[in-house]
């Protein structure tokens, strides 16, 4: 059987994730199981313009596709039972496996592990959030710092079976100003790797080509440029950043 369009099938929705602070819902097309985010259903923030949250989550995954690391799954803009919205492939993680953890500090693991800030738990107990030192998540973060995405929690990071991560919620993404807030801190200050930089050069090229006219459509003129920046300045730089400005450096929850 011929798969479905993606873009002009049926969506069915299947369920509804209560979790989410905007209207967040599981859906199908066809045998395809899908999210689906209406812009009809995003709640308005003092920061960011309403009714654009769908729009940056699909930039997002063009940028994605411009860095070449597969981050963000396939994302697009469709119609749906409660009108345009954002629509994304659905992963299945694996249980068994956590990206992101509390651990107690006394039991931080010395190797594969990166431990970020340290607290005290419900119970008074010292504990610590670490993220696993890989080449999947050390990719999640220089894109993070890349779409100034102001809400990388430890449950929008997905352990797939194979090693592979996969990063969703991006709606908070590409505004013009300072906002990155993200659990993954672990490799602050340490030197940007050859396949990290290529991959910032990719995208940097993409926004004078195919990747900035696509951009036009989904995000402003002075957030456009304001990516481009980002990519000069953490390609100059050339290592990971240091957390900047008065607000949090992590969001909150952290998951």
């Amino acid at each position: 059987m011929p798969a479905p369009d993606l873009v002009t099938a049926e969506l069915t929705l299947t369920g509804r994730i209560t979790t989410a602070s905007n209207a967040t819902f599981l859906g199908s097309i066809g045998d395809v199981a899908v999210v689906y985010k209406p812009i009809a259903g995003e709640t308005p923030l003092w920061d960011f313009p309403h009714r654009t949250l769908a729009l940056r989550e699909v930039a997002a995954y063009l940028v994605s596709q411009a860095f070449g690391w597969d981050i963000v799954p396939r994302t697009w803009l469709r119609d749906g039972p409660m009108g345009e919205g954002m629509v994304q492939l659905w992963q299945d993680q694996d249980p068994a496996q956590n990206a992101v953890d509390l651990v107690e500090t006394d039991h931080v693991p010395e190797t594969g592990w990166k431990p970020v800030l340290e607290g005290q738990d419900a119970n008074g107990r010292m504990v610590t959030l670490v993220h696993e030192d890989s080449p999947a998540l050390r990719r999640m973060a220089v894109f993070d710092v890349v779409v100034n995405n102001a809400d990388r929690k430890g449950d929008h990071i997905l352990a797939m079976t194979d090693g592979h991560r996969h990063g969703v919620d991006h709606g908070l993404t590409f505004h013009r100003d300072h906002k990155l807030r993200t659990v993954l801190w672990g490799w602050l200050g340490d030197p940007l790797t050859a396949e990290e930089l290529d991959g910032i050069d990719r995208v940097s090229k993409g926004l004078r080509g195919g990747l900035g006219r696509s951009l036009a459509d989904l995000l402003s003129a002075e957030e456009i440029a304001s990516l481009a920046a980002r990519c000069a300045r953490l390609r100059l730089a050339g290592r990971f950043p240091a957390p900047s400005g008065e607000m949090s450096a992590v969001p909150w929850p952290l998951f």
